[in-house]
């Protein structure tokens, strides 16, 4: 395998339907893709070449051949390492408003134990900004990296909102962008890919119990394990995104939207949400 066998990447972003789109693609006997998201070129490069190559099925290179993994969008040296590999790549974003983005990636790692309810100390730009909730979002800068190395006519520019609003449109473009003829939607990729009002098993159970998860992923889906796995879920309550915090966000995004609509040429008015200037 060459670097040349890869055609596209799916760059972002986390929590933005990206694996929607990814499910959708798999479908497509014409496309393949790893399952996984291998964060090569922002976090594993130094595995090197034959770690990344090992990571595809040799025998489906036939195929147009990608990958996703929703760090390259702002990890700051994967645009530098993805353009030095594979200059010839074309480029898919699928973006969510900035706002909801970081109040779903807070919610999922509030899920999985790893934050605590304070929500303000991960959240709020005014105590400071990180790279994880806040800086992330900032679409329009890490996208215009990508625009500087590879040319506006590489980067397909999606929105959150066409997934639920209209499906078989955004896939439209997804396949025009990667020269593949129409194709219907897939019945799979119609369902919600992540829920976070699902029922979990709490973060500390979870803990306990993961030495038997080899032992009963193969009774996943049977009527027995669901039985028991109904009598330990519960929906989680998760810490709410305040108007005050929310307005301190669509203050803080509210010039990265902006140059974004510039770089998509699409509205999006919808993102900046009430603002209340008065408190």
């Amino acid at each position: 395998m060459h670097f040349k066998d890869i055609d596209f990447i799916i760059i972002g972003a986390a929590k933005s339907a990206t694996t929607w789109l990814q499910n959708q693609l798999q479908t497509d006997p014409a496309v393949y893709m790893p399952d996984p998201e291998l964060h090569y070129f922002s976090r594993e490069y130094s595995q090197g070449q034959g770690w990344y190559f090992s990571q595809f099925n040799a025998e489906l290179l036939d195929r147009i051949v990608g990958e996703k993994s929703n760090s390259y969008l702002y990890e700051p040296e994967a645009a530098v390492r993805l353009h030095r590999d594979l200059p010839q790549i074309k480029l898919i974003a699928q973006l969510r408003s900035p706002v909801e983005r970081a109040y779903s990636s807070y919610c999922m790692r509030f899920r999985r134990g790893e934050v605590g309810a304070d929500i303000e100390s991960y959240l709020d730009p005014t105590l400071g900004e990180n790279l994880k909730y806040l800086i992330s979002g900032k679409f329009a800068s890490h996208l215009q990296t990508y625009i500087d190395l590879f040319g506006r006519d590489k980067l397909l520019i999606l929105f959150f909102e066409g997934v639920s609003l209209d499906p078989e449109t955004q896939m439209s473009q997804v396949r025009s962008h990667l020269g593949l003829p129409p194709r219907p939607l897939s019945s799979i990729g119609r369902e919600k890919v992540k829920d976070k009002t699902s029922l979990m098993v709490s973060a500390r159970l979870r803990k306990r119990l993961a030495w038997m998860k080899p032992i009963v992923r193969p009774l996943r889906g049977t009527s027995g394990f669901e039985a028991v796995r109904g009598l330990v879920t519960h929906q989680t309550r998760y810490p709410q995104l305040t108007d005050e915090l929310r307005n301190r966000l669509n203050d803080y995004y509210h010039p990265s939207i902006e140059a974004l609509e510039q770089i998509s040429g699409q509205s999006l008015s919808h993102w900046y949400g009430p603002l209340d200037r008065t408190s």
